[in-house]
């Protein structure tokens, strides 16, 4: 079995509890990169700003996937291979059917790579995504003012419950024109329906002709599974989702456990063909 192509989440896959990509698992990546000619492809939901570093640390060449799948780019030089927002007027529609309902949940947006936010004070802190917490909105101001161009994410932040009922209406009312990613009770991130990291891993594929059987794809959270399913070797953590679990061929350890360091040396390195779940 040929692996071309690696594709890899991060938060609960590459990266530690400490947000951290170990020596071991950047050792075993650029070998795989030089002695199998594998290209890496970091599929994420964070925007660009706050991948970078891994990406750079990795010394990567290949584009990067961004926001869940709602944007596919290069790095390199800028390219965009895919970007599906959602349309301002959809934004606008669901800010203010939460805010009728629960009028202190915090609205933050992702328009290309820059955070626009109505909201960042101390209650706002309180709900904080990773980016969140190294880098600062680059828009403040009422979302009347900036929500005037298609927004690549929409984020929901506040209590779980607003959250889940927020959720829950959106599944219902909006089915065609949105979906929803929860992976903190916290938090939902809403994107264009169509937007997923398969579906995005399925246009990094076709860019580099490459079969989806050799493509191996890792990842830990609901978010992944599709990616997971889809791919000709698809691996869930020890510490994954019962959604990865279900789908994976093969669940490595834990992510802080060396468990991407370990399964691409043993399948890819090694040669050995992934143990059946």
């Amino acid at each position: 079995m040929k692996i071309r192509l690696i594709a890899i989440d991060l938060d609960g896959t590459l990266l530690n509890s400490d947000k951290e990509i170990t020596p071991a698992a950047v050792d075993v990546i650029r070998r795989v990169r030089k002695e199998k000619s594998v290209g890496i492809v970091i599929t994420t939901a964070r925007p660009p700003r706050s991948t970078l570093p891994f990406y750079k640390q990795l010394s990567l060449r290949e584009p990067m996937i961004n926001y869940n799948g709602a944007l596919v780019w290069m790095p390199t030089n800028g390219k965009v291979l895919l970007h599906r927002p959602i349309p301002f007027n959809i934004a606008r529609g669901i800010i203010r059917w939460a805010r009728e309902r629960f009028p202190h949940i915090l609205v933050s947006a992702e328009i290309g790579d820059k955070w626009y936010t109505d909201a960042f004070d101390e209650a706002s802190k309180a709900y904080l995504t990773e980016t969140a917490k190294t880098h600062r909105p680059d828009v403040i101001g009422p979302f009347d003012e900036w929500l005037n161009q298609p927004v690549t994410k929409l984020l929901l932040l506040g209590k779980p419950r607003w959250i889940q009922a927020t959720r829950q209406a959106i599944r219902e009312d909006l089915p065609d024109e949105v979906t929803t990613v929860q992976t903190e009770d916290f938090l939902l991130q809403i994107m264009q329906a169509s937007v997923s990291k398969r579906a995005a891993l399925e246009t990094v594929a076709a860019e580099y002709r490459i079969p989806r059987e050799q493509i191996m794809a890792i990842g830990d959270n609901a978010n992944d599974a599709g990616m997971i399913h889809w791919a000709g070797v698809g691996v869930a953590m020890a510490n994954g989702h019962v959604t990865c679990l279900q789908v994976a061929d093969h669940v490595t350890d834990h992510h802080d456990e060396e468990g991407v360091a370990n399964v691409i040396r043993h399948i890819v390195l090694e040669g050995k063909a992934p143990q059946g779940v």
